[in-house]
């Protein structure tokens, strides 16, 4: 109970406020999704954004309807604008689920809504690995072909060929399915418009597996959604602050955590310090207009 009041208290503070300084640091392109978990034993989703290797956004939403979602992400839009005001992210990588997308669009009426890549495959490879190998080998070829088109003409030529020829060989619907999606909505071809968006969400996968673990260690919530809210956002600013493996601190030159590599900065070389030092003022440039 010692560490787990510990880690709810650093909840508190701002997420973005603690881990970004500088208000020009805030991305323009974001990755979102929910992590399903429970809280005793209901189902609960935490809504999760991410930017420039950090948790920028973690709040649990009750259901996964455009109304709670679209609360739940707007913390992480009431704490960016608490740094800089007229914030606005251009883009956002999301899955296609519908009540996300119009939670972005209603708290962020302007940004492009961009399809994630990634999960046209893991909905293809969930469903045809072993049942139907050699085709399946044969489409994901070709479909990571697509993806690494330099282009969006030369993107939706790809995709082109790749139906023709799925038409063709007769391959299984669902598949066929998938990859007429890829054809037909253009919030997969949009992310060639913008220089640095996000074509996938594997930059939020990462961090959502170790998120996973945590919630599995801790054998999930068993408090009130107070206390969830607390803990899962606690968790994202140790996540941001504490030191990476040796291999990624040496592979960027000897930066300790994500939050370092974003602010190119450190306060202190104790990586607990470097938080404590970062959330001053709870990490918030003016008062919270809702206190945790």
């Amino acid at each position: 109970m010692y560490w787990y009041r510990i880690e709810k208290s650093l909840g508190r503070n701002s997420l973005v406020g603690t881990t970004i300084k500088n208000p020009e640091d805030l991305p323009e392109h974001l990755i979102a999704d929910e992590k399903h978990t429970r809280i005793l034993g209901d189902k609960v989703y935490i809504a999760t954004t991410v930017g420039n290797g950090c948790v920028l956004g973690t709040s649990v939403a009750t259901d996964a309807g455009e109304d709670s979602l679209a609360t739940a992400y707007g913390v992480f839009r009431d704490e960016a604008q608490c740094i800089k005001p007229d914030y606005a992210p251009k883009t956002v990588n999301t899955d296609g689920w519908i009540a996300t997308q119009n939670a972005w669009k209603t708290i962020f009426p302007y940004v492009v809504l961009i399809a994630c890549f990634l999960h046209v495959y893991i909905k293809i490879r969930d469903r045809s690995k072993k049942k139907f190998k050699d085709i399946y080998e044969q489409v994901v070829s070709k479909l990571w072909d697509c993806y690494h088109a330099e282009n969006k003409a030369s993107f939706s030529q790809r995709v082109r060929r790749l139906y023709e020829w799925g038409k063709k060989t007769s391959i299984p619907s669902f598949m066929m399915g998938k990859i007429e999606k890829l054809r037909n909505i253009a919030s997969f071809s949009i992310a060639y418009d913008f220089s640095g968006s996000h074509r996938t969400s594997n930059m939020l996968d990462c961090i959502m597996q170790r998120m996973d673990r945590h919630l599995f260690s801790t054998q999930y919530f068993h408090g009130s959604l107070s206390s969830a809210e607390l803990s899962i956002r606690g968790w994202a600013l140790i996540s941001n602050f504490a030191p990476s493996n040796p291999i990624t601190i040496k592979k960027h030159n000897g930066s300790q955590s994500p939050a370092e590599r974003l602010n190119q900065f450190r306060y202190h070389d104790n990586w607990l310090q470097n938080l404590l030092i970062s959330a001053s003022l709870g990490g918030y440039r003016s008062p919270p207009h809702n206190a945790l």
